[in-house]
This record gives C-alpha cells, structure tokens and sequence, in this order.
C-alpha cells in the first residue's frame, strides 16, 4: 500500500562518527529536490540541532530537538515514545514532507532503532575510530540497512586501511550496501543521497518492509555517552 507520511531513516553510530555532518549533508544536497525534516536526540542538550540550524541546510523549523535524559539506545529502542511523538508533530506542524532523518545521539555498536519510529536504518563508523571496528561487528555494522564508513580522508593520517575495512564489512554483512565516503567530497555524498532516494521510492511504491536489526542478546554496556555519563543496564 502506497505510504501515507514521510520516510523515516535512522541514523545511528558510536560518538564522533559524522552522523551530525551526514544528516547535514544529505539535507544540503537534497532540499532542493525533496521535503526533508530532522529530528535530533541529546542526552541533555539540543547541541546536534543546534549545529544543523548553524549549517542552513533546512528551514529552523524543520529540525527539531529531543532532550532524552536518559541512554541514546533506549530512546530509539525501547521507549519510543518521545521521538516517535516529535517525528509526527513535525509532519503535522510542517508537512507534507518526504523525508525525516532522525539522528540518534552517540551510543555504541549496539545501538539500533525500533521499527515502529524508522523505515531504513543507517549506521556510521569512521576511520578514526579503528580499522578493526568492522570486524567486531554488532547489530549496527552488521544488519543496518546501510553502513556508512565516514572520514576516509582522514585514513592516511591515522593509519586505518580502508580496503580492510570494506573487506571485514562485507564479511559481516553478506550483501547488505556499504559505502566509504568523505562527507568534504560531493561525488561521496551523492552516492548516500541516492540510497536515500532509492528508499523512498520503495517507500512510496509500498514495498518499504522496515527490518529489525536489533540485538540478538540483551544489550548491556558500561561506557561514557557523549555527554559524559557511565551507566551499565540490561533490557
């Protein structure tokens, strides 16, 4: 049945991965074409929407801010409430509109969203980070819709091999797309633009089937969010 509202797409990823820069990308290279929104989450801040307004990419009023006050996993996760009542306020308040992103804030490699708030999930790694952080897998790497590995400009500075990387994510995640981008080259962004518009065709057409990604095993981790609180809990 053809889709009645916007696409929703999920972007997740540990901290400092770029999902901030790809949501403003994606926005700077498709508004002209599409009606896009975005909904941010912070722990206790509105930073990520914050950043995003500075870019210009969007109408202010098209991004919107949710405080979670608690783990960024369990606000896409395990109690959606307070993101999916955003999403739909600002469809109600702005739409009709195609497309909202909404950014998870910065959790861990487990970090996914429910079905019932996205359509298509994304997740982000970057070079930075490690070259070994593919082959450790996860629900994200692993069963995301797309994954994205972000700041391949900076691989030679930081000693990481991208080739490595593509060839331990595609041994985690069999035919699943991944793409190896420089958010600073068009060409990159681009090629995630057009996985993005491919979506929403199948959104469109009604044969978008959201998939699960989420953990197989309970999801426990002891670690600082972004916003500088450790916490270890089980659900």
């Amino acid at each position: 049945m053809p889709a009645d509202r916007a696409l929703r797409i999920g972007i997740a990823g540990p901290v400092g991965t770029g999902k901030s820069s790809l949501a403003a990308a994606l926005c700077a290279r498709l508004a002209r074409e599409l009606r896009l929104g975005v909904v941010t989450n912070d722990i206790y801040t509105d930073e990520d929407a914050r950043f995003l307004r500075r870019q210009g990419v969007l109408p202010p009023e098209r991004i919107v801010a949710v405080q979670t006050g608690c783990c960024p996993h369990t606000a896409i996760r395990d109690d959606v409430s307070e993101n999916l009542l955003a999403v739909e306020a600002l469809e109600a308040a702005q739409g009709p509109l195609d497309v909202v992103l909404v950014e998870s804030g910065g959790d861990n490699l487990t970090a996914t969203f429910s079905p019932a708030l996205v359509d298509a999930q994304v997740f982000v790694l970057d070079c930075a980070g490690g070259d070994d952080v593919p082959r450790k897998g996860g629900p994200g790497v692993e069963r995301a819709d797309l994954l994205v590995i972000n700041k391949v400009d900076l691989a030679p500075l930081v000693g990481s091999d991208v080739e490595l990387m593509l060839r331990d994510a595609a041994d985690r995640r069999g035919d699943r797309p991944v793409l190896a981008v420089s958010l600073r080259r068009a060409p990159d962004v681009e090629r995630v633009a057009d996985w993005v518009r491919d979506r929403l065709a199948a959104h469109l057409a009604g044969t978008l089937v959201p998939a699960d990604p989420g953990p197989m095993a309970p999801h426990v981790h002891a670690h600082d969010h972004e916003h500088g609180h450790a916490h270890q809990h089980a659900h």
